[in-house]
């Protein structure tokens, strides 16, 4: 028999003596990827093989940048939230797509034009196979759904497995071995296609494992055709799937939802599920993904307080309540502060929330740690982009998906003004972030940043690091010094990336939406741009304040601050992580949803 993946009990987390036969009890799930496990005791492989476990169902996760089967934030927090969940040895199984063609490599001209290639990579050279298999009928056609197997295993002990559901098998038609190639890929069709293997092939692959399932936890409301399934298996009775199904939505506006003609969804789904019954619950115009998931589901959250309540009032007497959003504070932290966290405030991977007391680590320890974060950034870009950056400058980051409203481009509003800044003290900015290759007006954001870059080129050094990933994500959001971001409220559901920045000392310069609604504390932890959305302004005076905060902030407060207050700085470094970074993890998260939602 092989050795067992790891010599820590996959339920307990206690270390084995992979040695000794007596120390340990060593089963085989043949059924389950034909995997070896060691337990210290019969009671742990009792827990292991017959408690009941979430099922969490996600569009996207990203867990490895040598996976590329995610887009951005989604499926990167959906991947913090499987980490944090092996971290507490939850009994958990995550469902997603395989994506053999990933999202898209991005490739960036000179003039800034955004070029995608595919990112394709080769689970079986990460992952196992499983040998169950599901079907579903998709236009008539049977196609057959395998998964392959990784298991993500915690430093605790803790191990979470992730079903990569994949129609790539010979015995499928030639057209549907692709659906499961590309994520967000494709037309409308396309997408429905992934939506059935996703929702209804993921709760049919379950079926043929060794787990009883407590609860589906739906990640957006790609997945929630799984509900349409639990109906069928429950004889129509809504309220016992509602009992059953967890849905966390993340889009502040309704035309962000999924939707689909019922004609295409009779068309891919032929007579399975009767249209009456879909349109009770999915609405009658079309099948609204979102609809689905909120009527058959009875813990409904959202993923900031700002969130929630423009959520309440898409959808009206609904209860939906407020889980703001996290980060896997070890994943994100930097090589640099992960030691000097270890030194002073020893256990902080285990418990985040110990982060509190990082007001207590020595000024001169945090500007080392992040001295040399800055230092392996600017590194990072020289080498990447051939630009040498300035390390004694204050330093301004702006990294995420390229779209409209996330306004990237904010900064530039008033050149004038921006020189006249840098004339004082100098600052010098890194961007970075896809658009999705649809998205003309991301595209022309990106060009537009370019087109800047070569304006103030030689006042002002402005770089694009092209094919934003999660490890380009690690080191921007640890070497930087100031994050910024500039969404026009309310379309920021949440955002991580400042969380990112915080858990390394990096200080947040924010819009007043999504998570940054809780997270600043003014002058405390960073700084706010503009009015608080609750004020009623027009828009052209809301911008206008935006503006001049942005610029006033910046001259007359980040500047003087950073480049003559060293430890008044600092300070500011250490309440990032001592007031925000201890709270918004996926530990405090998951422990809501246990609490709330998943033992209820």
């Amino acid at each position: 028999m092989d050795n067992p993946v790891s010599s820590r009990c996959p339920v307990c987390g206690i270390q084995i003596d992979t040695e000794s036969l007596t120390s340990r009890i060593e089963i085989t799930c043949d059924s389950f990827g034909g995997k070896n496990y060691c337990f210290c005791s019969e009671n742990c492989r009792h827990h292991f093989l017959e408690d009941p476990r979430i099922a969490y169902f996600s569009m996207e996760i990203g867990v490895s940048n040598s996976m590329p089967t995610y887009s951005g934030g989604l499926g990167v927090l959906a991947g913090d939230i499987v980490k944090s969940s092996a971290d507490l040895r939850l009994q958990m199984v995550a469902i997603t797509l395989v994506s053999r063609k990933g999202y898209f490599r991005q490739k960036i001209t000179k003039e800034g034009d955004q070029l995608e290639q595919p990112d394709e990579w080769d689970p079986a050279k990460t992952l196992t196979r499983m040998p169950n298999v599901a079907t579903v009928t998709i236009e008539g056609r049977t196609v057959k759904v395998q998964a392959w197997l990784f298991e993500y295993q915690s430093i605790t002990g803790g191990m979470v497995p992730i079903l990569f559901l994949d129609t790539d098998m010979k015995e499928n038609d030639p057209q549907d071995r692709r659906i499961t190639d590309s994520l967000y890929g494709g037309d409308k069709t396309y997408r429905l296609k992934q939506e059935i293997v996703l929702g209804i092939g993921g709760a049919r692959l379950l079926k043929n494992l060794p787990f009883k399932i407590r609860k589906y936890h739906m990640n957006e409301g790609h997945s929630s055709l799984l509900t349409l399934e639990l109906l069928k298996e429950n004889g129509m009775d809504a309220e016992k799937v509602r009992n059953l199904c967890v849905f966390t939505t993340h889009s502040p506006v309704e035309a962000a939802f999924d939707q689909f003609s019922y004609d295409l969804v009779q068309r891919m789904l032929g007579n399975e599920y009767l249209r009456g019954d879909i349109e009770r619950y999915a609405g009658t115009e079309n099948l609204n993904m979102a609809f689905l998931s909120l009527n058959l589901s009875k813990y409904i959250n959202g993923v900031s307080l700002a969130h929630v309540e423009y959520s309440r009032k898409l959808f009206p007497g609904r209860y939906i309540r407020a889980v703001t959003n996290g980060v896997h504070s070890f994943t994100w932290t930097n090589l640099f502060f992960r030691e000097l966290f270890d030194k002073y405030i020893p256990g902080w991977t285990n418990e985040p929330i110990l982060l509190a007391k990082a007001s207590e680590i020595p000024n001169r320890e945090v500007w080392d740690a992040h001295t040399k974060a800055k230092t392996n950034l600017l590194t990072f870009v020289e080498k990447a982009n051939g630009v040498q950056l300035d390390p004694e400058a204050l330093t301004i980051g702006f990294a995420r998906r390229f779209t409209g409203y996330k306004r990237s481009t904010l900064i530039f509003s008033d050149l004038h003004r921006l020189q006249d800044i840098n004339r004082k003290e100098k600052i010098q900015f890194i961007f970075g972030g896809k658009a999705h290759p649809n998205d003309t007006d991301g595209k022309g954001l990106i060009r537009q940043i370019h087109e800047y870059a070569k304006i103030l080129k030689d006042q002002i050094s402005i770089v694009y690091l092209e094919n934003y990933d999660m490890d380009i994500a690690a080191k921007l959001t640890s070497g930087v010094d100031v994050w910024l971001n500039t969404p026009l409220p309310p379309m920021e559901a949440s955002g991580t990336s400042g969380m990112k920045a915080a858990h390394n000392g990096v200080v947040n310069f924010s819009v007043l939406d999504g998570w940054w609604m809780e997270g600043c504390i003014e002058g405390v932890t960073g700084w706010a741009i503009g009015p608080h959305p609750r004020e009623m302004l027009m828009e052209n005076e809301r911008r206008e304040v935006e503006l001049r905060d942005l610029y006033n902030k910046l001259e007359y407060l980040i500047i003087p601050t950073f480049y003559n207050q060293k430890d008044a700085w600092i300070t500011l470094m250490k309440n990032s992580i001592a007031k925000i970074a201890y709270y918004f993890q996926t530990q405090w998260v998951v422990r809501r949803y246990i609490t709330e939602a998943y033992l209820i």
